[in-house]
Order: structure tokens, then sequence, then C-alpha cells
């Protein structure tokens, strides 16, 4: 009695309702945060631009961490915020397939841009290093500041310093406390610092857009829609077209480039550093955390009837969401949503068939890109259709599942301490800033 059981991956039985409840919390949500629209104020000589896909986001934070004291009806309990988690990836595709279609239009213009797109992927990956290393060393991290300063700390970097030295080691609760603080705070982080960045017209905004492709999806989302919206709305455009591009970099190479320069950089770095900066403090820790699998796996896929579920519900809260914002036709956006749908079906059947040796999300940008790109003699329109719904809309309903499964992450985030939280924090401002100085320098 009671057991659940799904079948080809959707929930069915007694976990039908709670998915349901699910999608009705995030459709509120995001009409909330719509309606709230952006809020800007002034620090020193810049500006913070808070967007609705921040408040979609705190909104859900806030559900999500209030289980124990709401009512049953608009609780959002531990099991869900692992439901929500599940969703958060089939929506981050459809924002994918979106920014491919944007970077296919404008292929010239990015082979125009010639060495500023190459060597800024060199400050992504060195920036954490220069800024989070020293900072760990001097609040008395010892080897945790190695995994923790290497990369931005997303899925592949878990892998690759699991394989190296397993997730109980100093290391292994490095990037631990790097993938968690990425995990409930990054998105706002980012979009906050790249918002007070851009205001302060320091650097080109095609520049900025470049480092904000950091290679997490949610976060390059947050900070270049931070960006674009400071700018005109051609402008705006370039900002998403560069940062996809960017991102995709980040992706696709980017394990390489972490596991060959950026960590043996970070080990050498630690050596040299730790004798001259490094203090013994309560920081040093020694106790073992919690396994990574305890983070990272989110109770299994939703399967592909679900996944379809995801798809096609996460893109009805887009064009609701456009609706609001920007007053657009849902109807009249519809075939521009069917667009990016396809590509994304197309893009993860591709995944699958190539034994899902290249990722996902490279396959989808890939296929959208081909469907705007010159080449494809559809192109002008399947361009006007899918222009008709705007790119910031695809982040607030992605966003709004981040946030409703923030809340289960946070035990596991406490007990990682707030010195190597702060480093993260250098480190995730290092790969911005180190990728956004080189391009700025190389863009003309």
């Amino acid at each position: 009695m009671g057991k659940t059981i799904e079948v080809g991956g959707m929930p069915s039985g007694n976990s039908l309702p709670r998915f349901v409840k699910l999608y009705v919390c995030a459709a509120i949500i995001l009409v909330i945060a719509e309606l709230i629209g952006s809020f800007t104020f002034n620090i020193g000589p810049g500006k913070v631009v808070l967007l609705p896909m921040i408040w979609a986001l705190l909104i859900g934070a806030i559900l999500g961490l209030s289980k124990n004291v709401l009512p049953a009806p608009v609780r959002i309990d531990t099991v869900m915020q692992f439901d929500a988690a599940k969703i958060l990836q089939p929506a981050l595709l459809l924002f994918v397939a979106k920014l491919g279609l944007l970077v296919g239009s404008s292929l010239p213009q990015i082979v125009e841009s010639g060495w500023a797109l190459v060597f800024q992927e060199f400050g992504h990956f060195v920036g954490t290093i220069l800024i989070g290393l020293p900072l760990a060393l001097l609040l008395g991290i010892k080897r945790e500041a190695i995994g923790a300063t290497f990369s931005v700390g997303r899925e592949p970097s878990l892998a690759i310093i699991g394989e190296k030295y397993g997730m109980d080691s100093p290391e292994g609760r490095g990037v631990l406390a790097e993938y968690l603080t990425g995990t409930v705070f990054g998105a706002l982080f980012i979009a906050v610092l790249a918002g007070f960045i851009a205001s302060l017209n320091i650097f080109h905004p095609v520049a900025l857009a470049m480092g904000s492709g950091v290679g997490s999806g949610s976060m390059m989302a947050a900070a270049s829609g931070a960006i674009a919206a400071q700018q005109t709305p051609e402008m705006a455009k370039q900002v998403m077209t560069f940062a996809a591009a960017s991102n995709l970099i980040t992706t696709t190479i980017g394990t390489y480039f972490t596991l060959f320069i950026s960590l043996p950089l970070a080990v050498w770095g630690y050596r040299v550093l730790e004798p001259i900066l490094g203090r013994t403090t309560t920081a040093s820790v020694t106790q073992k955390e919690t396994a990574v699998e305890h983070v990272v796996d989110h109770g299994g896929a939703l399967g592909p009837v679900g996944v379809c579920f995801a798809w096609a519900l996460s893109g009805g809260l887009t064009l609701i969401g456009d609706w609001i914002a920007h007053g657009s036709n849902p109807i009249a956006a519809l075939p521009g949503m069917l667009i990016v749908l396809f590509a994304v079906m197309v893009g993860v059947l591709a995944n699958k068939s190539f034994g899902k040796k290249i990722p996902a999300v490279c396959w989808v940008s890939l296929i959208a890109m081909l469907l705007t790109a010159p080449i494809c003699p559809w192109a002008p329109q399947i361009a006007e259709m899918t222009g008709k719904i705007s790119f910031l809309a695809f982040i607030t309903p992605m966003l709004t599942f981040a946030g409703l499964s923030i809340a289960k992450d946070i035990p596991a985030f406490r007990r990682l301490g707030w010195r190597i939280v702060v480093v993260s924090f250098a480190a995730n401002a290092g790969t911005f800033l180190g990728a956004t100085v080189i391009a700025q320098f190389f863009h003309h």
C-alpha cells in the first residue's frame, strides 16, 4: 500500500499529485516574479539590477526552507525539492536551444571576434586560482583550497577530483564546497556581480558576455541576463549570443583544460604559496564530510515521458512569463516554441545515439545553431519565429526550479563552514573577471 510506481519515468500513483503540485507552485512563483519586475539600486558608482529571475529563485528557496512551518497544501518537502532538481536540467535545455538559435544567426559576428573568444577561456580557468587560492590560504584553509579554486566546481570537476583524490579527501571537500556554493548561491551571486560590473561601464558588453560563459548553464544565464538588461535591444542580443558561444566552448573543452592545466596549476600554486601565506585556524579542518553522492544524486532521472512533460510545461511557463513581462502573444509565439522543443528533442536523441560521449547541451546547441546558420535555407523564417520569444523569458522558469531545489542542500552546505564558502565566491568572481579582462584586451 502506498508504494510509488513509475512507468516510463513518469511518476504515477501517489507521486503524480506531487509533480502536479510542483508545477502549479512553479507557475505561481513565476507569475509573482514577473509581476514584481525589475528593481534597481545604486552601490557607490555602480548599480545592482535585480531581475524577475532573481525573485523567482529567492521565492522558491524561501518556500523550500519554510517547509516545516507551512501548511501541507503549499509545503515543498525534501522529496519535492529533489523532484525540482530533476526538472531543472530539461528546463535548462530549452534555454540552451534558444541561445543556439541566436548563435547560429550571429556566426559571422562570432567569427569576426577572432582571438578574443579563444583566449578568454584561459581567464575562466586561471582566474579562479589567481583570486581564490591566495584568499583561501590567508583564511587558513589547507588542501581544500585546491579543490575549491581549480575550477568553478561543476559535475566534471567533481568527477576529476573524486577519481584523483577521493571525495573524502581535503581536495574532495573543497570541490564539494565549490559545487554547493554554485548550486545554492551561484546564480544569485554572479547575477549581482555581473550586473554591478556592467553598470560601471569599464568593460565592453561583449567582453562581459564572454566572461559570463563560466560553464554552468544557470550561472551563465543569470550573469548574461543581468548584463543584457542594461543594454540596447541589439546589444542585448549580442550579449546573449557571445555568452552562449563562450559557455559552449567552456563546456566542451573545460574538462580537459581543468584536468591537464588548471588542476596542476592549482597544486603547484598551493605548494609555492602555502609556506608564504598559509595559516592554521579552525578552518584547517580534518573531519570527513557528506559523500558527494548525497548532493549530486537527485534520486534518478525523470524518464522519457517525464522529460517530455518537463519540456512542454517549462515551455508553457516561458510563454506565460514572456506574456506578462513583454506583452507577447502566446499563440503567435507558439510556433517558435515548437521549434525550440524540436531542437531540444533532436539534440537529446543525438546524445543518446552516440553513447552520451558528447554532452546533451552541446548537441542541442549545435542543432539549434544549424537551424539559423547561413547554410540553412529556412534560417530567416526560423529566426523570425523564434525571435518572438525573449531569451530572458527562458531563464525565469529555470531559476524557479533551481530555487525550489535549493533547500535540500543547505545541511551539507552548512557543514563546510563560512571560510571555504567565501573562497568559492572569490573563485566564481575570478572566473568571470579573468575571462572578461582577457576578452576586453583582445576585443576590438
